[in-house]
């Protein structure tokens, strides 16, 4: 069995009761969209507002919001995505982390949101993807390479990537702020994993959070006025891991920093806001608890 195979294997027979649910940020209103007796991950909002984009099983699906529809978004041989897939500003494009070859090393494609053939971004692996610039002409991404994992940039259309980030720490998460001169990201560099900021060439780095709990993913809202991470219930894992199926809390804060606060808590983790999953109008966001 190739490791591509055991890795869908293993997906197939992780058969976690997911929950697809939207949260009003201000209200604190809390939605179960729908149930899947099979794992679900990192809903992506459309532009138009529409639909959540989201993963199983290594397939890309459509969520219609107004009817609750479901939909296989046709990816051709990309068929193994995991949780990293980001739409373009446009609204026109989607971007998807797949396990390439027997080895099932993650490299980066876009295709048309409709669906369509892949085209290749990332030469080298493994790449996981989390950013595109609001200009559409750039995408950050996690890298790992020669056994450490770092911020990288590369355009679109594919060519020389860029290491932004440098040493033995793990980097990940990277997104650009709407304005288009940040990349936020999250970092084990202090102890603990943090919500860091940079200016998209590595500059004038800044830690956002000092909590005492382990936080991932942020996601800064369309407005760019909000960010929204994940945090681990405090003890629950090292902070290299983000494990699903754990104690965990969804927070917000403001874009320039300062105090945080718990919107939700729930089981969740790995899955549940690995992308940006902020509504156009900047009210909601989406998520998956287990």
């Amino acid at each position: 069995m190739t490791v591509r195979e055991m890795i869908r294997k293993m997906d197939e027979e992780r058969n976690q009761h997911c929950v697809l649910e939207i949260l009003d940020v201000d209200s604190g209103e809390r939605e179960q969209l729908k149930e899947f007796d099979r794992v679900i991950e990192a809903p992506n909002w459309t532009r138009d507002g529409r639909s959540l984009i989201f993963n199983s099983r290594g397939f890309i699906y459509r969520y219609g919001l107004k009817d609750g529809s479901v939909e296989k978004i046709p990816t051709e041989y990309a068929d193994n995505c995991n949780n990293d897939h980001v739409i373009s500003a446009d609204g026109k494009q989607l971007a998807v982390s797949h396990f390439m070859g027997d080895e099932a090393v993650s490299r980066i494609f876009t295709l048309p949101l409709t669906g369509g053939e892949p085209r290749l971004v990332t030469e080298k692996g493994p790449s996981y993807l989390h950013g595109w610039s609001p200009d559409g002409g750039e995408m950050a991404f996690c890298g790992e390479r020669g056994g450490e994992y770092n911020i990288y940039t590369i355009p679109v259309t594919g060519g020389e990537e860029q290491q932004i980030t440098r040493g033995e720490w793990l980097d990940d998460g990277p997104e650009y702020s709407p304005c288009g001169r940040y990349i936020w990201f999250n970092s084990t560099r202090t102890g603990l994993m943090q919500i860091w900021r940079m200016n998209t060439d590595g500059g004038e780095l800044m830690q956002m959070t000092d909590n005492s709990v382990n936080s991932w993913f942020p996601h800064v809202s369309p407005d760019g006025r909000r960010v929204v991470y994940l945090t681990y219930g405090e003890g629950e894992l090292e902070p290299e891991e983000h494990l699903p199926d754990k104690k965990a809390d969804i927070r917000i804060m403001g874009s320039e920093g300062g105090e945080s606060r718990i919107l939700v808590s729930f089981r969740g983790g790995q899955g549940t806001i690995n992308v940006n999953s902020w509504s156009p109008d900047s009210r909601k966001i989406a998520f998956v608890s287990y």
